[in-house]
C-alpha cells in the first residue's frame, strides 16, 4: 500500500484552536498554572457526544478551555506554524485555517488586530514550510447575526490579502441560518467563497436552508444529504464541495463507527468530497488519518483514495500552480512502483 502521507492532498476543514498539537496545550497551560479538564490530559483525547445539548455543551467548554492557553503574540505563531508543520508532514500542499476573531479579540487588541497577527502569521509559517495557506473567517451561529455581519465585512478587507471564504460554525442545531444571510452577502460581494458547517448535527432540511440563504460554494460536514437523494444531486448539479471529516463524526455521535460514514456513497452519486480533520485537539486524529482510517475501515483502495486527493484540490481555493502541483502529484503517487512511495 502506498503511503497515505505521502499523497499530495488540500487541507480545508481545520478550525484555529483546534488544530493546536496536544503536547502544546499541556506545556502552555503548565506555563500559566491553567488547570486542564482530564479529559485533556489523562483521558485525552476526549470522549465526546453531540447527541443533545449537554454533549455539545461539554465539547464546546473543552475547545473554550484549550482557547484559553493562547495567551501572547507567540502563542498565535507558533500553533500556526506547527499546523503548518504538521500538514506539510501529512501530505498537504494547501491549508485554509478557519477561525472566528472574536473569540479572541478581548485579548488580542480587537478582531483586526488579532485577525492582522493571524495573517501575519499563516504567511511566515507559510514560508517557512513550503505549505500553501490560507484563512476562511467565520462567524459564530450562538451569536446574534449582527456579529456575523461585522465579521463579514472584516473578512472582505482581506480579501485576496489571506482570507479566502466566509463560514459559519458551532452548533448548527442554534439560531436561524437565514438570519445570516445578509453577513453572506456581504462576504460574496466581496469576492469570498461562502463555507458553512451544514448537514451535520441537522439533517437534509437544513442543508435546504443553507442553500437557499447562504448560497454555498462548500458545506463544512454535509454528509447527512445522503438521506435525500434529490438534495445530494442539487449538492452535485451546484458544484457545491462537502468537507467530511470522518473521526469527528464518530466522534460527535453523528455516525456509530467509521464504517457508517458515507463517503463512498457521496462519491457513487457524483459528490466532490474532501476529508478534513476539523479538530485533531479534541478529536486525536490528522489529516493523513482521515485517509487511513477510510483504508482501513472501509476498504478504500488507493485509486479511491487518490480521487478524494484530487477533489481536495479542486474544491479549494489554491491558486493555479498550487493546484498543477497537486493533480500531477496526486497522478505520480498513484502510479509509483517503488518502496519509496509505500507503506512498510
Amino acid at each position: 500500500m502506498r503511503s497515505v502521507a505521502q499523497l499530495p492532498k488540500a487541507h480545508l476543514h481545520l478550525h484555529f484552536t483546534g488544530s493546536m498539537r496536544h503536547d502544546t496545550l499541556v506545556e502552555l497551560a503548565e506555563r500559566d498554572g491553567i488547570r486542564l479538564p482530564t479529559a485533556l490530559v489523562e483521558d485525552w483525547p476526549p470522549a465526546l457526544s453531540a447527541d443533545d445539548e449537554k454533549g455539545w455543551f461539554r465539547f464546546q467548554r473543552l475547545y473554550d478551555v484549550a482557547r484559553s492557553v493562547l495567551r501572547t503574540e507567540g502563542d498565535i505563531r507558533r500553533l500556526v506554524l506547527e499546523a503548518a508543520q504538521d500538514d506539510a508532514a501529512d501530505g498537504s500542499l494547501w491549508m485554509e485555517i478557519q477561525v472566528d476573531p472574536s473569540g479572541y479579540a478581548a485579548r488580542f487588541g480587537g478582531i483586526t488586530a488579532f485577525t492582522d497577527l493571524v495573517i501575519d502569521a499563516v504567511r511566515d509559517a507559510g514560508e517557512r514550510t513550503g505549505l500553501g495557506m490560507a484563512v476562511v473567517i467565520a462567524a459564530n451561529r450562538t451569536r446574534h447575526p449582527f456579529d456575523a455581519r461585522t465579521l463579514a465585512r472584516l473578512a472582505g478587507q482581506y480579501a485576496g490579502r489571506g482570507v479566502v471564504g466566509f463560514g459559519l460554525s458551532n452548533d448548527e442545531r442554534r439560531g436561524d441560518t437565514g438570519e445570516f444571510a445578509p453577513a453572506f452577502a456581504i462576504a460574496e460581494r466581496a469576492g469570498l467563497r461562502a463555507m458553512p458547517h451544514g448537514g451535520e448535527l441537522r439533517g437534509p432540511a437544513h442543508i435546504e436552508q443553507c442553500l437557499h440563504h447562504l448560497h454555498p460554494d462548500r458545506l463544512g460536514h454535509g454528509v447527512r444529504s445522503v438521506e435525500d437523494p434529490a438534495l445530494l444531486e442539487r449538492l452535485v448539479q451546484q458544484d457545491v464541495t462537502l468537507e467530511v471529516c470522518p473521526v469527528s463524526n464518530v466522534s460527535l455521535g453523528v455516525y456509530r463507527t467509521i464504517d457508517e460514514v458515507p463517503v463512498r456513497d457521496l462519491v457513487a452519486a457524483g459528490a466532490r468530497v474532501a476529508l478534513g480533520a476539523d479538530d485533531p485537539l479534541l478529536f486525536g486524529s490528522r489529516l493523513a488519518g482521515q485517509y487511513a482510517i477510510l483504508r482501513a475501515a472501509q476498504d478504500f483502495d488507493d485509486r479511491e483514495l487518490a480521487h478524494l486527493a484530487r477533489s481536495s484540490f479542486d474544491g479549494s481555493c489554491a491558486p493555479s500552480d498550487v493546484l498543477e502541483a497537486g493533480r500531477v502529484g496526486v497522478d505520480r503517487w498513484l502510479t509509483a512502483e517503488n518502496a519509496d512511495g509505500m507503506e512498510p
